[in-house]
């Protein structure tokens, strides 16, 4: 059985550390074109920065009430989280957000932009706005390098 490409990016961009910058060249790999590996890319992350987005409160709320060890565990990744973010969040705002979001390197993206919203209380919309905008970017940035490294690879085979 094949499994369609486009469902593939999709879910891959859905990965929190290989995001786009793992889906979107997935894509190309499997022979999509570039706009479609793209849609199906920034789709994929879009979803999951919403379940994020809707979820995190509730879920590690009711974590920390019924699990002393979760409570424990994100009371602790919370407070890192924002002791290393809050000078540049104060410094920066909310577009701190898309910044991050923006960058195309692991430990950036959709999954950070959703945790740092979450933490520092942005409005939702503001947040998939912001957030949004960011992978755009980052969407950009990959498809283009990748697409460039690609053509450059064929060029010098030939």
């Amino acid at each position: 059985m094949k499994i369609d490409p486009a469902l593939i990016v999709f879910f891959a961009s859905m990965f929190p550390l290989g995001e786009l910058r793992a889906g979107i060249p997935l894509g190309m790999y499997l022979g999509m074109p570039i706009e479609s590996a793209f849609f199906w890319g920034e789709l994929g992350n879009f979803v999951v920065v919403i379940l994020i987005l809707k979820l995190l409160g509730p879920v590690s709320a009711w974590l920390m009430k019924h699990s002393a060890w979760f409570n424990r565990f994100l009371t602790k990744l919370f407070h890192l989280t924002r002791e290393k973010h809050t000078r540049a969040y104060k410094k920066y705002g909310p577009y701190l957000v898309a910044a991050l979001v923006a960058i195309p390197f692991p430990g950036t993206g959709g999954w950070t932009g959703a945790l740092l919203a979450f933490l520092f209380d942005m409005p939702f919309w503001k947040s998939i706005l912001l957030i949004t905008f960011g992978n755009l970017i980052a969407g950009t940035l990959v498809a283009l390098g990748f697409g460039g490294a690609m053509e450059f690879i064929k060029l010098i085979k030939h």
